[in-house]
This record gives C-alpha cells, sequence and structure tokens, in this order.
C-alpha cells in the first residue's frame, strides 16, 4: 500500500501530465474503498494579477497500487475565490 505523500504525488503528477497544465495542489485526500479519492487544484489560466487566475478542482481516483485510474474536473474558480468548489 501507498502512503498518502506517494498518493499525492502520483495524483499530481499525472494530472498535470493529462491536462497539460502547471502547478498542481493537493487539497483533499479521501481513501475510497481499495484506492483514494485525491482533490487537487490546478492553474488553468495565468493572469494578471494572479488573483485572477482560473483553477481547475479536479477529483482524481488512484487505485491501492498509487496508479491513476480516472479523472474528473469538479469546477473552476478564481485564485481570488476563497470558496471552496466542493468536496470529493
Amino acid at each position: 500500500m501507498a502512503n498518502l505523500k506517494s498518493i499525492a504525488d502520483a495524483a499530481k503528477k499525472e494530472l498535470a501530465n493529462l491536462t497539460g497544465f502547471s502547478y498542481p495542489a493537493v487539497v483533499e485526500i479521501k481513501q475510497n474503498g481499495n484506492g483514494w479519492k485525491v482533490g487537487v487544484e490546478i492553474v488553468e489560466k495565468k493572469s494578471i494579477p494572479e488573483a485572477m487566475d482560473i483553477l481547475g478542482f479536479y477529483e482524481v481516483q488512484v487505485d491501492a497500487a498509487g496508479d491513476v485510474v480516472d479523472y474528473t474536473r469538479k469546477g473552476l474558480r478564481k485564485r481570488i475565490d476563497t470558496q471552496s468548489i466542493g468536496a470529493i
């Protein structure tokens, strides 16, 4: 079984590779049966000022071996918006 750091790293790396976006940040991790659901925010559009960057919130499914098996974008927000998009 993988540890939380390796689960988070796998989700961030694979999401960045799949979407082509940069700067992923894990905001949630929850165990889900034999795997994990990982909530990741990632910069989808850089802006000036940075407060106007557009962040996507993704739910990433990671299996017990630490492999990403699924991901879904759950929403978008501006960096300045402090309200969470939702939970995984």
